[in-house]
């Protein structure tokens, strides 16, 4: 410790970063978020601030303090179907930055001049740190920024000493424990923040700072420390909506589970609080470093009041005052069961866009990975009307924690070894059989469908095209191989990539597929041919087209060229399978026509028609892309 806080080397002003997740600049929230940003801003040039977002009046309040301002917004992190950025996307980006420092915070804390100073110093610190700073909650704040940003001013305009604010903000409540209104910073050195991976916390909702320092001091690779009472920060009467905390209370659900389950805050929480930690401050004008609990002051050794007065009233002043932990030990041991409080009803109706058309992706657990691949590749374009259809536990709790819209289907086969569930088994005979009965609920509930198996990689959205065909028409992806000759020929329509519109054609059609399906013994996909093209395709119309004349549904066979499956053309042997398909004007590729879940995973990834870091989960963005991903 000593050697950390004793040599100090020469340093300019140090740059920083802070990074922020912001909310609408609408109404008292937006007034607040400005407020604060702007005292970030007037504290130093050397000072840049990321707005997490993907709302509009983000970008317009960048966009407001003019072109190469200092204000940026980042919509390249990971959130949830809801809105919520993950802590893990944040601290990575974060990571990314090529300034000295970079601190998370929150988009309504508000910072005084210290907060720099108290960087500078730190910045000198020869060995690579990360420290906390709690804030303070104050019930009303008299004051205002002047034109610059630079300088406070009171109710008659005239410039507020620092001595006066600081007594203000003396009166306002520390909020030690509350993960949002804790400032995080680092410098961006080579020794990474902790050991291990940071699960996918949501941002605000409990444990992901807790967590993050917890396994900081217990990796040892950092100077951890405590910094809030050489940084004046603090928030405005912040109240929180209650109907709106336990409406969505799931979320904090699934960071107590990521809290419990993973890393050692579960075993080491009950002898670790921010009280422990040992504590940056200032006396008489100087910086020291001391710990509360072992009544030291560094670099001075043992402390003696007698000797240094002064230090010993500065000293005192971080002692705590009654109980300062942050216990969670009861939260993380009886953990309620994760579930998203929403009926299936509900989720089409949040989900579907203007047509009031839904993607549909159905998956089992040991398919997450190229669920979650097809996922990010989906955010990439911007198509976010998909629901995922969960066919056991296991992808139902992963895909909550992983913030997708996700339902369950209670009446999917049980007893199930979905590692060994691939094209011939009798596993993917059963599971099959589900898609279409939920594809046909989804029907009956008034929205049009895009059905994509999760191994169908997607360059372009296909729904504008697919969408111009009309009513009592099937669009379906072919099977056939042979790169000349008809398409639509016995048994080569593929149900994993279809759309369907919600129209008594359509309905009534597939509800045919549906009991033919439920007596076959095998997969649903022949059922579809059979059921819509008649058997041996006796209801075919030239070469790309079939007929059911009890519905009246016209099936039309997709161009293959727009719409390839793995066997057309060779495209998954190609040298460079995007750019191949890309020239051909692919939609999609179907990673189909190979035996087995494991090659399919590698074949898709050695490809690099990949989106997603396992190891990480989360989706890769372009921020990242440049540093050494692990897959496997």
């Amino acid at each position: 410790m000593k050697e950390h806080i004793n040599n100090l080397t020469s340093s300019t002003r140090p740059t920083v970063t802070i990074f922020t997740a912001v909310r609408s600049f609408s109404g008292s929230i937006g007034r607040k978020q400005t407020l604060a940003i702007r005292s970030w801003l007037g504290l130093s040039q050397d000072i840049r601030v990321v707005l997490f977002s993907k709302d509009p009046s983000v970008f317009s309040f960048a966009g407001s303090f003019g072109y190469g301002s200092r204000v940026s917004v980042e919509p390249t992190i990971d959130f949830t179907f809801l809105g919520t950025p993950f802590f893990h996307s944040m601290v990575a980006r974060a990571q990314a930055s090529t300034s000295d420092i970079s601190v998370l915070m929150d988009s309504e804390t508000i910072l005084l001049p210290d907060f720099f100073s108290t960087l500078s110093y730190v910045h000198k610190l020869d060995h690579d740190w990360l420290f906390i700073a709690s804030s303070r909650n104050v019930s009303d704040f008299p004051f205002h920024l002047d034109v610059d940003g630079k300088h406070w001013l009171g109710d008659n305009n005239k410039m507020v000493k620092m001595e006066k604010l600081q007594e203000f903000l003396s009166n306002g409540k520390w909020e030690h424990c509350d993960d949002k209104k804790t400032i995080i910073a680092w410098d961006n050195g080579e020794l990474p923040l902790h050991n291990g991976v940071l699960p996918p916390f949501l941002y605000g909702k409990g444990f992901h700072t807790l967590w993050m320092i917890n396994e900081a001091l217990s990796s040892n690779f950092r100077f951890v420390f405590d910094a809030s009472w050489t940084i004046s920060s603090f928030f405005i009467n912040n109240i929180y909506n209650n109907a709106t905390m336990e409406a969505r209370n799931w979320e904090n659900v699934g960071n107590s589970h990521l809290g419990a389950f993973y890393g050692s805050l579960f075993f080491h929480e009950d002898h670790y609080n921010y009280s422990n930690l040992i504590k940056l401050f200032k006396c008489d004008k100087h910086y020291h470093f001391g710990s509360t609990i072992d009544n030291i002051v560094y670099p001075l050794g043992v402390f003696r009041s007698s000797k240094h007065t002064k230090l010993s009233t500065c000293f005192d002043k971080l002692k705590p005052k009654g109980n300062t932990g942050c216990s969670t030990k009861n939260q993380l041991m009886s953990l309620e069961p994760i579930s998203l409080p929403f009926s299936l009803e509900l989720l089409l109706s949040t989900r579907a866009d203007q047509n009031k058309t839904i993607v549909l992706a159905v998956a089992g657990y040991s398919y997450k990975d190229m669920l979650m691949s097809w996922v990010c590749r989906l955010h990439l374009l911007n198509v976010s009307n998909f629901v995922v259809c969960a066919l056991d536990d296991e992808i139902y709790d992963f895909s909550i924690l992983q913030g997708l819209p996700v339902f369950r289907d209670k009446l999917a086969p049980n007893n199930i070894s979905y590692d060994d569930c691939h094209f011939g088994t009798n596993c993917f005979q059963r599971v099959t059989k589900v898609k279409s009965r939920v594809v046909l609920e989804i029907l009956k509930l008034g929205y049009n469908l895009l059905m994509s198996d999760v191994d169908v990689y997607w360059f372009k959205n296909p729904l504008p095209l697919l969408t111009t065909f009309g009513p009592a028409v099937f669009l379906a992806q072919s099977d056939e191989y042979k790169i000349t000759g008809p398409i639509n020929l016995p048994r080569r329509l593929n149900s994993g990539f279809y759309y369907a519109h919600s129209d008594n054609s359509t309905i009534a059609a597939l509800e045919k597929v549906v009991k033919h399906a439920s007596l076959s013994n095998l997969s649903e996909q022949p059922s579809f041919y059979d059921t819509l093209c008649g058997l041996n395709g006796s209801n075919r119309l030239g070469d790309d087209m079939c007929h059911e004349p009890e519905t009246n549904l016209t099936i039309r066979f997709l161009d293959r060229n727009l719409f390839p499956n793995g066997a057309y053309q060779d495209f998954w042997d190609s040298n460079n399978v995007s750019s191949t398909c890309m020239k051909k004007g692919c939609f999609v590729l179907h990673n189909n026509w190979i035996s087995g879940r494991q090659k399919k995973l590698e074949r898709q990834v050695s490809s690099g028609l990949w989106e997603y870091d396992i190891s990480m989960r989360m989706c890769l963005q372009t921020w990242q892309r440049s540093k050494s991903i692990s897959y496997f």
